[in-house]
């Protein structure tokens, strides 16, 4: 707008409030901006008089450093610096020269506070570039460049580096700037283990983006720089910064566990925490966590953390994670867990859902109405046991029923399927956005599409607590697999056994009257029991009779296969009454408090002691004293061992009466010979008397040592039957020699009744001997 246009212009506006002088205000809003931004001033130099104002000014290692200068493909040149010790908050001077044939060119750039500086050099002439401290002392330090334009065009660093390790490799991918990126053909790579002081061989890219070093260690930590290579159009290729690689992360996250929580509030999720162990530490820098529906269904969610724990809110379906460690470089491998699908969904309710199976192909689901008011997007899964699910999700506000057709797996007869139904929040798609907290599920449900008989049986057949009419039956359920349809109940079916059967074959059906007649079983009953139960307790029994058990499942299509015959037998009826126990009870008291004198009477009338001689009624009315020492002699023997040295004591110390002929006495010693020959100190033993089932060697030894004699020693006492046998017969042989030891028959009648009535008192043998004894006496 010219002057005079503006002129018009504020005539006819209201709006012109300053007049002419309007279009100066706008010029000076413009000019200032563009001045506050003007902070280095340049001015034009002579050679000589400033090589003579800085003259002071000298090239230390502790001053400012590593100036150099390069252009990027355009007009501008920039030169950059390092700051001396003490020059971080210092402004710095740049001195441009560049000799030409006519006037050398000099440009200076006063306070500079940065550490680099773009300026326009003119490309025909060298550059000569200096930068110098601004300080207050004469001791300042300065940096010099020298370069030729053409060999000042420089390409790189690249500005992002992005670097992986897969097993044993590195790979290194690359971007470059714009202004470098067109002239840029290819890089290179070199590298070293940390520490080390020696570069290994660089390694060139085929391209300009992404180059693979191979064979390397991958425990090691590596030290990598990267360039563009020279060419024609990029005369200077700088290395890079040195990038640190750690080493691989070669172990997957160890000890995955997650727990689960029911999230009362919101029915149909649930509160997963999962936690994980990595075995190596420090070389990390955090984890990644994928997670998707194992059904299939899209998206997979990825999840970074860097704490070893994760908290998700999900549905009741089936779902998969992987959890790799991963660090600026590389990624372990990756950890698997799997979060089952949800079975106890009570907390939903009973009857939510219905299924009706119209074929193999197509189903139709359906549940309550008052659903619609809040959701609109729904998706289904269904799958059999043992296989992965099958999903559909579908947009649905008017009907409470969707009927899936055209199902890609036609569904099986006898197969148990079980359908899920999840709600979804959006409205917007029903397609699921993300994993986490995105749908709750509604309720499950089982179908069959064709139902059969059980093809097996139940196991494990046994009995338990059998009494005389009942015994309780276990059993183990029917596995799932075998059922082909939906366990109504199991049916026990029993029967009386009249005897063992040889053979039982399961393959074999035979009809019932082929099988009473074979095993001879009476009638037959048949129980019904739940499905859940696996234990029957059978009644009304008969005592001691044999039954035999088959079990069978049944389902809506009907009974299925028969167990094994087992057989068992119930216990005997043993009568018994409570009054018989207290009888039985008071006798036993009674015998035990007045049955000890009872008992010693009936052993003293059955079972009579034998008496000492000594204390016998038939030794005291002996008067003869010969015989008393006779009887006394033998009695002592009947202790002692019975042998020829015990008679020559005897007839030494005069204890033998002298009226005993030698013949008599020969006769002792030859039944003392006999004796020792038939272990007659066992004989004459008083634990030995009355041995029935044995025959009683001293009778046939009485048939030799006294053959004159008929008399058998019939008694246990034998010394008393010797003595009887002896005495009567010495006496009366010596009577005659001896007028004073002459016996009258009056005496000997009293000594022949106390003799016998002797043997009859204590003989043991039966009444038939004694009354032979006393005849013969």
């Amino acid at each position: 707008m010219s002057g005079c246009g503006l002129q018009n212009f504020c005539s006819r506006s209201k709006y012109c409030l300053f007049g002419n002088s309007l279009h100066v205000l706008i010029f000076g809003l413009m000019v200032i901006p563009m001045t506050s931004h003007i902070r280095v001033a340049s001015a034009n130099c002579e050679w000589n008089e400033i090589a003579a104002k800085y003259e002071n000014c000298t090239i230390r290692p502790d001053g400012v450093h590593n100036l150099d200068c390069f252009k990027k493909n355009r007009p501008s040149s920039k030169c950059t610096w390092e700051p001396g010790e003490s020059g971080l908050n210092k402004s710095y001077t740049l001195i441009l020269k560049q000799p030409r044939t006519l006037k050398p060119i000099c440009q200076v750039y006063y306070n500079i506070k940065q550490f680099y500086k773009e300026f326009f050099p003119s490309s025909k002439w060298d550059v000569i570039v200096e930068v110098l401290e601004n300080t207050e002392t004469t001791n300042c330090s300065k940096a010099a460049f020298r370069g030729s334009p053409q060999n000042m065009t420089r390409c790189g660093p690249p500005n992002n580096v992005l670097l992986s390790r897969p097993p044993g490799e590195l790979k290194v991918n690359v971007s470059w700037l714009p202004e470098d990126i067109k002239y840029i053909n290819n890089f290179s790579v070199r590298y070293k283990v940390l520490g080390s002081h020696s570069w290994n061989e660089s390694v060139e890219s085929p391209d300009k983006f992404v180059v693979k070093v191979e064979k390397l260690n991958p425990s090691f930590v590596y030290a990598v720089q990267i360039q563009c290579v020279v060419c024609s159009k990029c005369s200077q290729c700088p290395w890079s910064k040195i990038y640190t690689v750690p080493p691989e992360l070669r172990s997957p996250p160890i000890e995955i566990s997650s727990k689960y929580s029911e999230m009362t509030e919101e029915p149909g999720r649930r509160l997963i925490t999962i936690t994980w162990k990595y075995p190596v530490k420090d070389l990390f820098d955090g984890y990644r966590v994928t997670i998707w529906k194992e059904c299939g269904e899209p998206p997979r969610e990825e999840m970074n953390t860097t704490e070893p724990e994760i908290k998700l809110i999900l549905s009741y379906s089936a779902y998969q994670l992987n959890i790799s460690a991963y660090n600026n470089v590389s990624v372990s491998p990756a950890g698997t867990h799997i979060i089952p699908q949800h079975k106890d969904t009570q907390s939903l309710g009973d009857g939510r859902l219905n299924v009706t199976v119209h074929n193999s192909t197509a189903f139709t689901i359906q549940w309550r109405r008052a659903l619609i008011r809040r959701y609109v997007c729904y998706s289904v899964e269904w799958m059999k046991k043992g296989h992965s699910a099958w999903y559909r999700s579908f947009f649905e506000d008017t009907n409470s029923s969707k009927t899936l057709s055209s199902l890609s797996e036609h569904l099986e007869p006898y197969q148990r399927y079980s359908v899920i139904l999840h709600l979804r929040p959006s409205k917007n798609t029903c397609n699921i956005k993300h994993i986490n907290n995105s749908e709750s599920t509604y309720g499950t449900k089982e179908f069959y599409h064709i139902e059969g008989s059980p093809i097996s049986a139940p196991t494990n057949i046994s009995f338990h607590n059998v009494t005389v009419n009942s015994a309780v039956l276990q059993w183990s359920e029917i596995p799932e697999e075998d059922l082909r349809g939906f366990l109504l109940g199991y049916i026990i079916h029993y029967t009386e056994y009249r005897y063992m059967q040889t053979e039982y074959s399961a393959d074999n059906e035979r009809d019932d009257g082929e099988r009473n007649e074979r095993d001879g079983a009476s009638t037959k009953f048949n129980v019904s029991v739940d499905p859940d139960t696996t234990s029957f307790n059978i009644k009304t029994l008969k005592s001691g009779t044999a039954y035999q058990v088959q079990i069978s499942g049944f389902t809506s299509a009907g009974a299925g296969k028969r167990s094994a015959p087992s057989v068992f037998k119930t216990e005997k009826n043993v009568n018994f009454s409570l009054s018989g126990a207290i009888t039985v009870f008071v006798l036993v008291t009674l015998l035990l408090m007045f049955g000890s004198p009872l008992i010693k009477r009936v052993k003293a009338a059955l079972w009579p002691s034998i008496p000492n001689p000594e204390h016998s009624d038939a030794v005291q009315k002996i008067e003869i004293p010969a015989q008393l020492e006779l009887i006394e002699a033998l009695a002592a023997l009947k202790v002692e061992e019975w042998d020829t040295k015990s008679l020559e004591i005897l007839e030494k110390e005069a204890i033998i009466p002298p009226q005993m002929s030698p013949s008599k006495l020969q006769l002792l010693r030859v039944c003392q010979d006999v004796g020792d020959s038939l272990d007659i100190t066992h004989i004459w033993s008083p634990r030995d008397g009355g041995d029935d089932d044995k025959t009683d060697p001293l009778l046939d030894a009485s048939t030799t040592c006294f053959p004159s004699s008929p008399l058998a020693f019939a008694g246990g006492y034998t010394t008393m039957e010797m003595f009887q046998q002896l005495i009567p017969q010495g006496t009366v042989a010596d009577s005659s020699n001896n007028p004073s030891m002459e016996s009258t028959p009056e005496d000997l009648n009293v000594f022949t009744s106390l003799r016998l009535d002797y043997v009859r008192q204590f003989s043991t043998s039966p009444p038939s001997d004694s009354e032979h004894m006393s005849t013969i006496l």
